[in-house]
């Protein structure tokens, strides 16, 4: 992302630098998405080529009319991202847009500070990765492996981090605006005492991210080797989900036969039974790391005033602690009762 942030340009007064000298240009898209997804683009995004410009312009238009100090970019590439994740849906693609921002103030304890670098010890444990191959659909697998997190080490938080930046630079690819991801979590190992970490408050916030406040196609998410305290991990999550999102989980126990109906062996590591080799995080972990800069400049466009969003949009986490307060106490009987 690269662009001014403002929606509103000061007129130049006499003797002075004129308008565009004060203002960057945007620089000029150009789309980088071969015929075959252009045509998928249009069938399933409603994206028309000829129109697709406009479109961008008419959210433009609607953030500096609606939200003039959202301090959101305005580049074309960048508010692409959310009317295809909306299918060109304006409305839609505004309140995404607003969410993506509202969800990025509202905590602190994720997006402060938020660089690879801060999560290097996240990555260098294996906890998310991607795998090097995509799918037949063109969608790239996210695979994130809680039993290489260790709570004595650092807090759930910065999982949380180490994801939304994976996701960030994924989806800085067309290619994946249009196919989207496919997520694969494997449960192996996850006791009582790290599923205790992830309560009410922490998955409300993830889902509302992953839902309503992130501009990315999660496609299906495969769970693999989930132990039975996973049926209370699930009874948190299941609240939160949309029917769409719900209908597009699959649990496949330690049945391998299961995961490759949805996950073909060839682009899955030996350990998922597949015939790609051993599962290597290094390469991802440097394409991420070396992004660090990229990170700085996109992050530092993303300014958001308190008085850019109406206070029903901004809640507390206090309030919302509040509010899970009779969830928490179910869930932790939950837990105890699938342990």
């Amino acid at each position: 992302m690269s662009g001014d942030s403002d929606c509103t340009r000061t007129s130049p007064s006499a003797g002075s630098l004129s308008d565009t000298e004060f203002v960057p240009a945007r620089p000029k898209y150009v789309c980088s998405l071969s015929p075959d997804l252009v045509t998928k683009a249009r069938e399933e995004l409603q994206e028309k080529p000829e129109w697709r410009l406009r479109d961008v312009q008419a959210l433009r238009d609607m953030v500096c009319k609606d939200y003039p100090s959202l301090g959101t970019c305005l580049d074309d590439a960048f508010l692409l991202r959310f009317l295809r994740a909306r299918k060109f849906d304006y409305d839609r693609a505004l309140q995404l847009l607003v969410n993506y921002h509202s969800c990025r103030r509202s905590w602190p304890e994720v997006f402060s500070n938020l660089r690879p670098s801060a999560i290097k010890p996240v990555l260098e444990s294996g906890f998310v990765t991607v795998l090097p191959h995509r799918d037949p659909e063109g969608r790239h697998i996210v695979c994130i492996r809680p039993d290489r997190w260790s709570p004595s080490q650092y807090p759930i938080t910065e999982n949380i981090r180490a994801i939304y930046l994976t996701l960030e630079k994924l989806i800085q690819a067309e290619e994946t605006q249009v196919n989207g991801i496919v997520i694969l979590a494997d449960y192996k190992g996850v006791s009582l005492s790290k599923a205790s970490h992830f309560g009410p408050f922490v998955a409300k916030k993830v889902i509302g991210i992953l839902q309503d406040g992130f501009p990315i196609r999660i496609k299906a998410v495969n769970i693999i080797n989930e132990p039975r305290i996973f049926k209370g991990i699930f009874a948190i999550i299941k609240p939160f989900l949309k029917e769409k999102i719900a209908n597009r989980f699959f649990l496949h126990g330690c049945d391998l036969n299961s995961l490759h109906q949805n996950i073909p062996p060839v682009i899955l590591p030996e350990e998922y039974g597949g015939t790609a080799g051993k599962l290597d995080t290094s390469a991802w972990n440097e394409l991420l790391l070396a992004s660090e800069e990229d990170f700085l400049h996109d992050f530092s466009q993303l300014v958001l005033p308190c008085e850019s969003f109406p206070q029903e949009m901004l809640v507390s986490g206090d309030a919302e602690e509040k509010q899970c307060d009779d969830s928490l106490r179910g869930m932790k009987a939950q837990l105890y009762y699938c342990y």
